[in-house]
């Protein structure tokens, strides 16, 4: 009998621990089942059967590993969620974005190591630049770009086979140039046509040049430069100096279109004169002259108020004064 008077029975405590005993088996149990349950869902998920997603911006490319199809499959994966098999195949992503690289001697821009190009004018001149390049990869042309290169690291790509590729279409063109049309005013023909020339090597693999150029001034000896700069600087000082003749001799042509004119003037006027002088002189006939002065003394009889002169002109010109008259 126990303190509150119970009465228990020799085979209880027995039966307890048998209770507690089948709980833990159980438990132990459904521990194994689920570890193993884990273990095969990691490996049918890893090995088997997997899922990943292709970000926005990225196309997919599915690399079979087994069977009679082995390779990079020919369509593209887009974006999106993706099931597959890592034991058949593996998914390679690729960014179709605009990606912009800078090669340039500046340890502050770009990588930290001089990138900067190299290249040769028509006369054999080592000129330097910094480039700057934008290029893009066309969704449709993954597969083609990935089985040509079989690089799934894009850097890879742009500071090897791309930069390669740059540096190339850069002789080639430079080589039909000399430094000074490279230097100076036919520089972006020179950068058009080398744009050109990349653009047809990397169009078959479908990557797409959106931009390309120097960053700067290209680098020439010190010596050649400033030859250039003398050079341009005579050039332009002849074109103002032609321009300065140009206009002294506007100036002097105005000057002289002013003075004939008004010399023509001056002789219109006096064949004007002259013919007027002519026509009154064949005018003048005796009988006119006759008529003209009968009329100038008829006029002085109407003006006359009947006083005689107080003086009259005598020979020689001298004055002489007449004696008054009474009346």
């Amino acid at each position: 009998m126990t303190l509150f008077g119970e009465v228990m029975s020799p085979g209880s405590g027995r039966g307890t621990d048998d209770a507690h005993l089948q709980r833990m088996r159980k438990l132990t149990k459904f521990g194994a089942v689920a570890v193993v349950a884990l273990i095969g869902c990691m490996i049918f998920f890893n090995y088997i059967a997997t899922i990943t997603r292709i970000g926005a911006g990225y196309v997919g490319v599915e690399v079979v590993l087994s069977g009679s199809q082995r390779g990079p499959s020919e369509i593209p994966i887009r974006t999106g969620w993706v099931f597959y098999s890592p034991l058949r195949s593996q998914i390679i992503e690729f960014p179709t974005f605009v990606q912009t690289v800078k090669w340039t001697h500046d340890l502050n821009e770009g990588r930290a190591t001089n990138e900067e190009m190299s290249f040769n004018s028509k006369e054999g001149m080592e000129i330097y630049s910094d480039v700057s390049l934008s290029y893009a990869i066309d969704p449709k042309r993954v597969p083609d770009f990935y089985v040509k290169y079989r690089v799934n690291d894009l850097d890879l790509f742009t500071h090897g086979i791309l930069r390669d590729v740059v540096r190339n279409s850069l002789n080639e063109v430079a080589s039909t140039y000399n430094v000074e049309q490279i230097y100076g005013e036919q520089k972006a023909e020179f950068l058009r046509k080398v744009e050109t020339l990349i653009q047809q090597k990397m169009e078959p693999v479908g990557v797409m040049i959106q931009q390309f150029g120097f960053i700067g001034a290209p680098r020439v000896p010190a010596v050649i430069a400033a030859a250039i700069t003398s050079k341009a600087q005579a050039i332009q000082d002849a074109e103002r100096a032609r321009n300065e003749l140009a206009k002294t001799q506007a100036e002097a042509a105005k000057q002289i279109a002013a003075a004939e004119g008004d010399a023509k003037a001056n002789v219109t006027r006096a064949q004007g004169e002259a013919e007027a002088n002519r026509i009154r002189q064949s005018s003048l006939t005796p009988q006119l002259l006759e008529l003209r002065k009968i009329e100038n003394q008829k006029e002085l009889i109407e003006r006359w108020n009947g006083q005689l002169p107080s003086v009259q002109t005598g020979s020689g010109g001298m004055l002489m004064e007449l004696p008054k008259v009474d009346r």
